[in-house]
């Protein structure tokens, strides 16, 4: 056999997929750079949104559930703070699934024309939305010196709550990527989801309110642990974080990632052809 003699294995791109995201990583930061590149470069309006968006939001649910519905803090710390400490998290999560949603459909050329793993694309796509969560927690710091609010030692343990929300967005974000290359009407559908998202999760109220027979049930909801971590890490002690709840998040969170890593995996060798 001479070196130019080609090869061919049953399933050998299956055999080594995990081995070629290793292989392809320069692919994931070029492709990382470029929608960081795209999104900030030469504008105002990119970071000036990062800010303005969990802001406003923020504002706007302080108003409704602390001055009209009344609705109480788990603590004596602003409830404007408790808020957008909610507001982090749940931005993270919603714009790491829209941005993951639409990237293989953003990236057709590269898809039809060169072979690399496919969870390269979403997975790049997500990294825009952490530049937007580190621009807002530059504005979380200077509400908590506006405040004089100095949290506790859990604050350290924020990178590791990030980490879940990352991991709680990919596997829903995976699998409604692949659906909406075979279902193109799953554009109209994301933005509504989240949208909904919004206001069924604890981000403008504490899940304390939750009556203790539908905590459980309630955190069914991946984004209830993720939101209770957060506040727990950024406010410490004076926030409450219903562990069992936070246990069934979790829960739901590993199964959504085996489910979108598994869909994806099935759909992804019919990807190039429904492009």
């Amino acid at each position: 056999m001479d070196d130019n003699t080609i090869v061919i294995e049953k399933d050998s791109i299956r055999s080594n997929y995990w081995a070629d995201l290793w292989r392809y990583r320069e692919l994931f930061y070029i492709l990382a750079w470029r929608d960081i590149s795209v999104k900030y470069k030469q504008t105002i309006f990119g970071v000036l949104w990062a800010v303005l968006r969990p802001f406003l939001t923020m504002i706007i649910f302080t108003v409704i559930f602390s001055r009209v519905a009344k609705l109480p803090s788990d603590g004596n710390y602003p409830y404007a703070l408790m808020v957008f400490a909610g507001m982090l998290p749940w931005t993270l999560f919603s714009t790491a699934l829209a941005e993951a949603s639409g990237s293989l459909v953003a990236n057709t050329n590269l898809i039809t024309k060169v072979y690399f793993p496919r969870l390269i694309v979403p997975s790049a796509a997500v990294i825009t939305s952490f530049i937007d969560f580190l621009i807002s927690f530059v504005l979380m710091i200077g509400m908590m010196i506006y405040y004089r609010f100095v949290p506790d030692w859990q604050i350290v343990l924020l990178p590791v709550f990030m980490f879940i929300a990352f991991i709680g967005s990919l596997g829903p974000g995976l699998w409604i990527t692949g659906l909406n290359v075979k279902y193109r009407d799953f554009r109209y559908i994301i933005p509504f989801v989240v949208q909904f998202g919004l206001y069924v999760s604890p981000v403008g109220f504490s899940s304390s309110i939750v009556p203790s027979k539908w905590r459980l049930l309630y955190s069914l909801n991946p984004v209830v642990g993720i939101i209770d971590g957060f506040r727990w890490c950024v406010l410490g002690s004076k926030s409450y974080i219903y562990w069992p709840g936070f246990a069934v998040s979790m829960v739901v969170i590993v199964l959504f990632l085996w489910l979108g890593l598994s869909s994806f995996r099935k759909m992804e060798r019919s990807f190039a052809d429904l492009i």
